[in-house]
């Protein structure tokens, strides 16, 4: 069960690529599961979920911005790539199982990824415009994450 929580918060971080570890690091601080002994142990740490916090609102913001780039193109795909792997390996190491979470958090961002940028295109075009389509993915992308990191 946790790789496949691993998995759907790897697809959380190809939507939006910080509120997938900052959802992480505040269940970690929160005690909702323990990676305390792990190399991810600084996602528990006291300030670790409002720095992330703080970043994942700055990414909100530049994401409904018409410059900002897609996700697909490399340093925005990358990211979610490492994002995915770090959110989902600390799922996995919550259970004993860390680069199998990893593994799994790579998968999901890929998916989340191509998937969102598809829904995105085609919510974008049945609103005709981006805006409503963006904030929508923006509540998925938060709602799913709390939803998983609460079944670890």
């Amino acid at each position: 069960m946790l790789l496949v929580l691993a998995l759907l918060i790897g697809v959380v971080a190809g939507l939006r690529a910080l509120t997938a570890p900052a959802a992480v690091a505040w269940a970690a601080s929160l005690g909702w599961f323990d990676i305390s002994q792990t190399p991810l142990a600084f996602l528990g740490y006291q300030w670790t979920p409002w720095i992330l916090t703080l970043l994942a609102a700055g990414e909100f913001v530049a994401d409904q911005l018409p410059g900002t780039p897609s996700r697909k193109v490399p340093m925005q795909f990358g990211a979610r790539l490492v994002s995915g792997a770090l959110s989902g390996g600390a799922i996995g190491a919550a259970g004993g199982s860390l680069w199998l979470g990893v593994i799994a958090g790579i998968i999901g961002a890929v998916i989340g990824t191509y998937g969102g940028a598809a829904v995105r295109t085609r919510l974008a075009a049945s609103f005709g415009r981006d805006l409503p389509a963006g904030i929508l993915e923006d509540v998925v992308a938060v709602v799913a994450a709390v939803l998983i990191v609460s079944a670890v």
